[in-house]
């Protein structure tokens, strides 16, 4: 099993400790960005990097200490430790007017031949997806949202496929999404968005993913197909707890769901998982990795207060996911 894309050697790893059973484990120097790392922000997680120029570049969800969600962009050498920009993106939109969001949270990032595009949590009449893109992180270009409210966790596929771009996102309502299925959707210029299919749905009989679900860093293409990490919700007395779990989606239709993990892979366990502003959340929002080696770095929001950290090796974690796969009733078997 192989990743399908370019290697990059410096992204940051840490193996695996002696004695640890799973195939996801969490860095040792966890949480790698703690409270108040600017002035105005008090708290940033679940937040999104790439690759850029010779280092990292970051887009991040900052919650300002009026509360309200914003995007800050930071740099970064190694890609744990970040310089954090104290104030927030600054938009304009096509015609190069300012296009600023009310509020913005849950970024994900993606480059697609050499523009880097950038889809949010925003406020459109209620919580919608919103689209913008860069080509060198100082001019921030908001594109058309590409759906009405009310709709979260949106994540762009790293290229075309049989010529359209794909987006993942997960429709609800204007609570705290009841709906708890992700959908597919396409588009062949990033403006008109259609076909749409459900790809995953909640699963019932895995009770750590049964309230809700939602894809979460961009797929990483692979021999055996995408690799697609992803959150799952269940519900308890004391509230939700969000885990992280992965899919494998095929390699040419990628509604159609071919693995998918029984069990979590990490759940909230470390006091920086179990306590904060929103205890019991482990959140995957990017990944870094390096198709020579096949290590992959995780990046994940805890417990909405930290930005956190956790590696696989991609051939383990692929074969495990083969393993112990359960898919659920609902999930896509073909593209139709």
């Amino acid at each position: 099993m192989g990743i399908i894309d370019k290697s990059n050697k410096s992204i940051p790893w840490q193996g695996k400790p002696e004695g640890y059973k799973g195939v996801v484990w969490r860095y040792g120097q966890n949480p790698i960005i703690g409270r108040n790392p600017t002035q105005h922000c008090a708290r940033v997680f679940n937040s999104a990097v790439v690759p850029y120029g010779d280092g990292f570049a970051g887009v991040f969800r900052a919650d300002h200490t009026d509360g309200k969600a914003r995007i800050h962009l930071g740099m970064s050498k190694d890609a744990i430790h970040w310089e954090i920009d104290d104030n927030c993106i600054r938009w304009i939109d096509e015609e190069g007017k300012p296009f600023d969001p009310n509020y913005a949270y849950d970024p994900r990032i993606v480059e697609i031949d050499g523009v880097y595009y950038i889809i949010w949590c925003t406020d459109f009449g209620g919580a919608a997806l919103g689209l913008g893109m860069t080509r060198d992180f100082k001019t921030f270009v908001r594109l058309e949202n590409p759906f009405p409210p009310f709709n979260r966790n949106g994540v762009l596929f790293p290229r075309k496929i049989k010529g359209k771009y794909l987006l993942l996102s997960r429709p609800s309502d204007s609570g705290h999404t009841p709906f708890g299925d992700v959908f597919i959707s396409e588009s062949e210029d990033l403006r008109y968005w259609g076909r749409h299919r459900r790809v995953m749905t909640k699963n019932e009989a895995t009770w750590w993913q049964s309230t809700k679900i939602g894809a979460g860093p961009i797929p990483i293409e692979t021999d055996e197909g995408w690799l697609l990490f992803y959150h799952g919700v269940c519900t308890t007395c004391s509230g939700y707890v969000y885990s992280m779990g992965a899919a494998i989606l095929d390699r040419d239709n990628p509604s159609k769901v071919l693995y998918r993990t029984a069990e979590h892979l990490l759940t909230p366990e470390m006091p920086y998982e179990t306590t904060g502003f929103v205890p019991n959340v482990v959140f995957p929002c990017a990944t870094l990795y390096d198709a020579q080696t096949g290590r992959i770095a995780i990046y994940y929001g805890a417990a909405d207060t930290y930005v956190a950290l956790a590696f696989a090796q991609a051939d383990e974690l692929v074969a495990y996911i083969k393993g112990n796969s359960e898919l659920a009733a609902g999930d896509a078997q073909e593209y139709r």
